[in-house]
């Protein structure tokens, strides 16, 4: 595993929340309600076991090239679906988090404006990685090329 989530250990966990927004919601809305209550994670769970996160938004977009199931065009789920995503040192301090009584208010603001409910899924990272500069993308092209013709 790369240190792309610095600090991340083996025994850590990413968690994933799935937001599909209700109607008479805006993306706005849900920057707003999502930006305080990952203010909030950071301010007061960073030395309780919060490593970082991310949210991303549904684009729309589709990649035929990546998906396997016919061949979309745009998603109905486009600026209206997204994940927040978290790191954390263990499950047992995710779950504190959400204990905490300055989370609890800013978790039922955003769980206002949800569809679909929430289910935050608990996982085990087995891989991460950040791209490679140019230079170690060079020497990984010739290292490939080298022992490629080996075997």
């Amino acid at each position: 595993m790369s240190g792309f989530i610095p600090g991340f250990n083996p025994e850590g966990i990413v968690t994933v929340n799935r937001v599909i927004l209700k109607q008479g919601y805006t993306v706005d809305d849900l920057e707003e309600r999502v930006a305080m209550l990952c203010e909030n994670v950071k301010t007061y769970h960073s030395t309780t076991g919060f490593l970082g996160g991310m949210v991303v938004l549904n684009s729309g977009m589709i990649s035929n090239e990546g998906s396997s199931v016919g061949q979309a065009v745009a998603s109905p789920l486009k600026d209206r679906e997204a994940l927040i995503v978290t790191f954390w040192n263990s499950f047992d301090e995710h779950e504190a988090s959400h204990r905490s009584a300055t989370f609890q208010p800013l978790f039922k603001q955003v769980l206002e404006l949800c569809e679909n409910g929430n289910e935050e899924i608990a996982y085990r990272m087995l891989w991460s990685g950040k791209a490679y500069s140019a230079s170690e993308a060079a020497e990984a092209q010739a290292a490939k090329e080298r022992y490629a013709k080996a075997a």
